[in-house]
């Protein structure tokens, strides 16, 4: 069980074991939702996932995707997506311990801007992973 929550500390979460190795995603919504050039996710099954203190704000960022955030401080939290009804996706840095879940690679690579280029040595992929060898996160 691992735990986090917001900047602000409005909202709080526990969330179970990841599904999949952890990931980097640099996809553009991703990008655009946070600000930043990539987004560390990891994945939980959803019975595994609550949270322990204020109320999680969602918003639908594109068909069938709903991103969840912090309504005080807008955080993002988590990423949910029709297609994977029995996944949910938790920013890694929004845990108290973000070293407690390191991302295994980079997805959506073909999205990442010029300059952005990891050489920390992990597997990098133009989009998303090759079924089955872990996540199935996408753009959105």
């Amino acid at each position: 069980m691992v735990v986090g929550g917001c900047f602000c500390g409005s909202v709080r979460y526990e969330a179970g074991s990841p599904l999949y190795a952890p990931t980097l995603c640099h996809c553009r919504s991703c990008q655009r939702a946070s600000g930043a050039h990539a987004v560390g996710w990891y994945t939980v099954r959803p019975d595994t996932w609550r949270v322990t203190a204020g109320d999680l704000a969602e918003r639908q960022s594109s068909l069938g995707v709903w991103r969840g955030y912090c309504a005080n401080c807008h955080s993002p939290l988590t990423y949910r997506v029709a297609t994977r009804p029995l996944e949910i996706d938790v920013t890694i840095a929004s845990l108290d311990d973000p070293d407690a879940v390191a991302p295994a690679d980079h997805i959506y690579m073909a999205d990442a801007a010029a300059w952005d280029k990891p050489c920390d040595g992990l597997p990098q992929f133009l989009a998303t992973r090759a079924p089955n060898s872990s996540s199935s996160q996408g753009e959105g």
